[in-house]
């Protein structure tokens, strides 16, 4: 990422110092963290969700349909229309290998043209997750045809124009935030010409480290 002009809106990476931190909860995807850490002149103890990051793909055809799918989502008892998406929990994973393995395991796809939509924090008040969205176009059909199980066992597939998936999301139909921002990013790219991606393999510097390595920046 190039450094921004002055007066540039942006966030600003803190670096603080982290006092104590334990990890009272350690779970099979993620962790919970507590830190104890210096913040003008006091002491605060903040617990959050220690994540691995995720990726998520909007797939998009000649048409400019973007590829959608539904899947079981326990937290929020609901069947929500997503997009490609998983976990960087694979050790040394580079971030688009990941969401090129993702978009074959989920919708049986490759891509030979991949750029960078929109970088996000899900809940930067209780989680260090980071998400980035890539764009995927001039799409083909994988050589190998994944088996799935357990919430993806049941996965329904839907092709929508770019329109009509922006419309349900301005009309609150669709919730999920990668495909929410997903969309929204790329409706405002296409209107730009395509001008503000950035290239596949763009450095990604909010990346989160890896799952219960010791903090060495801010929460």
């Amino acid at each position: 990422m190039s450094e921004a002009a002055p007066g540039t809106l942006t966030d600003d990476p803190v670096q603080v110092e982290v006092l104590r931190t334990e990890t009272p909860f350690t779970g099979r995807v993620w962790n919970i963290r507590r830190d104890a850490f210096a913040y003008n002149g006091d002491t605060i103890v903040r617990e959050y969700v220690d994540h691995t990051g995720a990726v998520a793909v909007l797939a998009m055809d000649d048409q400019e349909r973007v590829l959608l799918i539904k899947q079981y989502r326990h937290p929020v008892r609901a069947r929500d229309w997503e997009i490609p998406a998983g976990l960087l929990d694979v050790a040394g994973e580079d971030a688009l290998a990941a969401a090129q393995r993702e978009l074959a395991e989920e919708a049986d796809l490759t891509a030979s043209r991949w750029d960078v939509l929109s970088d996000f924090y899900t809940s930067p008040g209780g989680s260090d997750e980071a998400i980035r969205v890539y764009l995927a176009r001039d799409l083909a059909p994988a050589a190998e045809v994944f088996a799935r199980g357990e919430e993806e066992a049941d996965i329904e597939v839907r092709w929508a124009s770019l329109d009509e998936v922006v419309d349900a999301v301005l009309a609150r139909r669709v919730q999920n935030p990668s495909l929410a921002i997903g969309a929204l990013a790329a409706h405002a790219a296409r209107a730009r010409g395509w001008a503000t991606l950035a290239p596949g393999d763009a450095p990604w510097p909010q990346r989160p480290r890896p799952l219960g390595e010791t903090p060495g920046r801010g929460a």
